[in-house]
């Protein structure tokens, strides 16, 4: 069994926040000249929930609300109200993670999918309150859709290429307590 100490957190909550800003870096970067019309996956949910599920002490509370409040910045969203819901849910994720130590990827998939769900219909509704313009319907549902699908992917290169994996059920933290 190996035991991670606190530079081995520190350096992975460092690589967490390296890669929000790579992806924020490259949503910003003006690749094309015309509107699309379809949306993409919103990696850094998809990236946020599955680190929360597998490794909630690399993602602490602090450092997920500043990054999705950057994102929501610089990504002209109404400022905090998609970072509160991600913050939440991921939370929320985090309470269950084990619980969810047990269960198959499908069944961590649907989780996912279903809070993802609730979060965007929360966000939808909210912003419809407010009268806020949500931009089309269409592309929020495909944001929903391509998010899900680019879930397993996040996953795949999480565990593969950085290690992020669930902890064993004997597994401590650094202070003693059993993760």
């Amino acid at each position: 069994m190996v035991e991670r100490g606190p530079g081995h957190i520190w350096a992975m909550r460092a690589a967490y926040l390296a890669l929000a800003l790579l992806v924020m870096f490259m949503h910003l970067l003006p690749l094309q000249t015309t509107p699309r019309h379809f949306a993409g996956p919103d990696l850094l949910v998809a990236l946020t929930f599955a680190w929360a599920l597998r490794r909630p002490d690399y993602v602490p509370a602090l450092l997920i609300a500043g990054v999705m409040l950057l994102a929501d910045m610089l990504f002209g969203r109404p400022p905090g109200l998609w970072a509160l819901l991600v913050l939440v849910a991921s939370e929320w994720l985090k309470r269950r993670d084990r619980r969810m130590r047990d269960t198959t990827f499908v069944a961590e998939w649907l989780t996912v999918a279903m809070i993802l769900f609730a979060i965007t219909l929360a966000y939808r509704t909210v912003l419809g309150l407010l009268i806020v313009p949500g931009g089309a319907l269409f592309l929020t549902v495909m944001q929903f859709a391509m998010t899900v699908i680019a879930y397993p992917v996040i996953v795949a290169i999480s565990h593969v290429v950085l290690r992020v994996r669930r902890s064993a059920p004997g597994e401590i933290d650094p202070m003693g307590r059993s993760t």
